[in-house]
């Protein structure tokens, strides 16, 4: 069964909890109410997303500055954010129409540079633009250095940010509900070079100094690249606005990280 089968399984599901059931224009999901962008911002007290944790993240930036409440419904694979599978869709959903659920709220991560401003839930990534090429960077923290790099790149992440990308780049596992930045260099010339975890409170400076190429990339949860030519600076900062995330009451973030990390394998089963 296809994603879009099993999407349309959901709303029936839905329908028969919900009253109005509201689809952007073009959605071609029967028992939903079409709408446009605008109509469909001011429509609603929910958005549920279905798909993996960048559908939601495609969502969030689409529907931030609304602040409308993001329920995430797993059809990949981790899914930190998509938290609820389909298989306990309905008891799920008949408990938050009830009532019985947890807002949280997680913090975004905002970058300036060059007359831009992007922000994102998990990461900032600032990079050489050419493989395995190393550029040189200097680091301030409001206003205090804090070191001069040569590395592939940085990593500025979100608590969020912590199981996604991050991770991967050696970072530590942080608790959403942690107000942190997660500061991690990018295979670094330095053997002494760590990730280094500061208060988001703090302002960030990333002074693009030399490199490879004549510019730099910045890129933002995985999105598109963008360039930023050297001598140039990029300033970044906590966002104003926070993403509010719906969960289920029993709610367990380490649950999760045992379930998608493989914390709980047994490294034995496998022995003869």
């Amino acid at each position: 069964m296809d994603e879009r089968s099993v999407v349309q399984d959901l709303i029936t599901v839905l329908a028969k909890n919900a009253l109005n059931i509201f689809a952007e224009e073009g959605a071609n999901l029967s028992l939903t109410i079409e709408k446009n962008n605008e109509d469909f911002k001011h429509q609603i007290d929910l958005l549920i997303v279905f798909g993996g944790d960048g559908t939601l993240l495609g969502a969030a930036r689409k529907f931030i500055a609304s602040e409308i409440p993001l329920l995430g419904i797993n059809l990949g694979t981790l899914g930190f954010l998509t938290d609820i599978n389909i298989e306990n869709f309905e008891s799920v959903i008949q408990d938050i129409l009830k009532g019985e659920y947890v807002v949280e709220e997680r913090s975004l991560v905002e970058a300036h540079f060059a007359n831009k401003e992007v922000f994102g839930l998990n990461e900032i990534l600032i990079h050489s633009g050419s493989y395995v090429q190393l550029m040189r960077y200097r680091l301030l923290i409001d206003g205090q250095m804090i070191y001069e790099q040569r590395s592939d790149g940085l990593i500025v992440a979100t608590p969020t940010g912590s199981t996604a990308y991050a991770l991967s780049a050696g970072g530590s596992i942080i608790h959403p509900e942690l107000n942190l930045w997660n500061i991690i260099p990018m295979m670094s010339q330095s053997l002494s070079s760590r990730p280094l975890i500061v208060s988001n409170k703090k302002s960030l400076e990333v002074q693009l100094i030399q490199g490879p190429l004549d510019h730099a990339m910045v890129c933002v949860d995985g999105q598109q690249d963008m360039p930023i030519q050297y001598n140039e600076s990029i300033i970044i900062r906590k966002k104003d606005t926070a993403l509010r995330i719906i969960h289920p009451a029993d709610n367990d973030f380490y649950e999760a990280c045992r379930e998608k990390l493989g914390w709980s394998l047994d490294i034995t089963a496998n022995k003869t």
